[in-house]
Formats: structure tokens, C-alpha cells, sequence
């Protein structure tokens, strides 16, 4: 455990988001929501992969967005394009997202309207890692115009999400990226963790991460 969270006055604020995180999860589950939390670097799509997640799904589908920056609220205006419920978390230098902002930008809308919704976080591999956010799952995207040691020099965010995602397999030709070195030390982190491979400029492998949404958000209704 890492010194931060040792601290009285971290452990304090953490205990304060996850009490949060805890009503928010109970609500969520309720109303059968499935909610997903994006995490990755800067730049590595997960805006481009919402984009095209929210163009493939039926117009009327019970589905909102809430996307997290410490400034602009230019991803908010991207993804609103596809005419579901989009709000803008702006952090004003924070670099996460935390519970609470989660539950203010919620109240703007019924829930019980509602069956997905999507979170973009913050970019950054370290801070989000920490922060519960009510969430059914973490997704983490690794794009392969980084490293494949990621995993091993950011392992808190990957022992936490369920999925890892490796975007930008387009440019597998042009970068010195080893999937199978990705897959490797992921599992080295979270040997349980699922991996999908997929671009969002050719559209290969859209559909398995498709699949993957389709099936969690059943089992979440499966949930009572």
C-alpha cells in the first residue's frame, strides 16, 4: 500500500468515497444499471471508443455518459452528437474523478430512466485506480503507441479492472508493440483479467467489445 493511503487524511478521504461509492452502487443495482468506469492515458481513445460504442446502439436506448477533464467540456460536446444524455464533469485540476462528483452529476437525471452508463475518467493510469465510483466494472484501454510494460509500472489500475482494452491495433506495422508482451504482463498482474484487441479507425474488433458490453449489461438485469 502506497504511503498516500497510509496517511490519516487519505485514508479519510478514501473512506468518505467509498461510503459514496457504496449508495451509489446500491442504487445502480436497483434499477438494474450496469455502470463502467474508463480509465487510461491520455490519448489512448477512450472518447473515440465511446464515440463509436454510442453509434452502434439503437437510438431510444436507455444510455448516458459522464466524462471527466480538469478542463474544457470538449469530449462532452463530441459524444453528445449521438443524441444520448451527456454531463460534463469538469475537475479544475483534480486527476480523477471521485464519487461525489459522480453522485452531483447524476442528480440531473432519473436513474430509473436509465439501463448504461458510461464513465470517462480523467486521463491518468494512477490517480482513478484508487477512486470507487460505484461502478460495475473497470475498463482499462492501453493503446499500442505506448509500452507494453504498463501493466507492470502502473499495476494498480490493472489488478482493478476487469477488462483491459488494447486500442489502436491498426498501428500495430508502425510501432515496436508486443501484444502477446501486454497480454503477459496483465496477467502477470490480474491473471482473471479479459483482454479484447481493437481499433476504432478500421472497426476490427468493434464487435467482440460489443459482445462483451451486450453480455454485461444482461447479466446486470439478471441482478436483483
Amino acid at each position: 500500500m502506497s504511503q498516500a493511503v497510509q496517511d490519516p487524511v487519505a485514508r479519510k478521504v478514501l473512506n468518505e468515497n467509498d461510503r459514496i461509492a457504496a449508495i451509489l452502487r446500491s442504487r445502480f443495482q436497483q434499477r438494474g444499471i450496469l455502470c463502467l468506469n474508463f480509465i487510461s492515458s491520455p490519448g489512448a481513445g477512450k472518447t473515440t471508443l465511446l464515440e463509436r460504442t454510442l453509434a452502434a446502439l439503437p437510438a431510444g436506448d436507455r444510455v448516458a455518459v459522464l466524462t471527466g477533464d480538469i478542463q474544457t467540456d470538449h469530449d462532452a460536446r463530441r459524444l453528445a452528437t449521438y443524441g444520448f444524455p451527456v454531463q460534463q464533469i469538469t475537475t479544475a485540476g483534480a486527476c480523477h474523478l471521485d464519487a461525489r462528483m459522480v453522485e452531483k452529476a447524476l442528480s440531473a437525471w432519473n436513474l430509473d430512466d436509465l439501463s448504461l452508463i458510461l464513465i470517462e475518467n480523467v486521463g491518468n493510469l494512477v490517480c482513478p485506480s484508487s477512486y470507487d465510483l460505484g461502478e460495475d466494472a473497470k475498463v482499462v484501454i492501453l493503446s499500442v503507441t505506448e509500452g507494453a510494460d504498463k501493466p507492470l509500472k502502473y499495476p494498480g489500475i490493472f489488478h482493478r479492472a476487469e477488462l483491459m482494452i488494447l486500442s489502436k491495433i491498426d498501428l500495430l506495422p508502425y510501432v515496436p508493440f508486443s501484444v502477446e508482451e501486454a497480454r503477459r504482463n496483465a496477467r502477470k498482474v490480474r491473471p482473471e483479467i479479459e483482454i479484447l484487441e481493437l481499433s476504432c479507425t478500421t472497426g476490427e474488433g468493434l464487435e467482440g467489445w460489443s459482445s462483451w458490453l451486450a453480455a454485461r449489461r444482461a447479466r446486470r438485469l439478471k441482478v436483483p
